[in-house]
């Protein structure tokens, strides 16, 4: 368990438990409720991320004070870390969710 699961409590294999043989409908559309609700996050630390990031290009590229330009620099990989810090929480919960499986319906 990391440092961030153990301080804010809690388990980052949390999906790993589910048993899907007992699972009813509800518990599907809520799976697919947090898969969508994951994409749409990921979408909002990249368009974080790029905000940071062509800002911090921008500030440096046309502003000509110092103090700007090292703002510029400090937000270019604050822009970078925005990015990776989204794609790993993605990841991470996406193959969490990837462990469910739905149930097969022979007709």
């Amino acid at each position: 368990m990391s440092e961030l699961s153990r301080r804010y409590g809690f388990d980052e294999d949390v999906y790993a438990r589910v048993d899907s043989g007992c699972m009813e409908l509800r518990d599907y559309l809520a799976t697919d409720r947090t898969k969508l609700a994951n994409q749409s996050t990921f979408l909002a630390y990249i368009r974080t991320a790029l905000t940071l990031f062509v800002a911090g290009l921008t500030f440096v590229r046309f502003f000509g004070s110092t103090i700007i330009e090292t703002i510029g620099w400090v937000f270019v990989p604050i822009g970078v870390g925005t990015f990776v810090v989204g794609f790993i929480r993605y990841n991470r919960l996406r193959l969490s969710l990837g462990k469910i499986k739905p149930p097969r319906h022979d007709t």
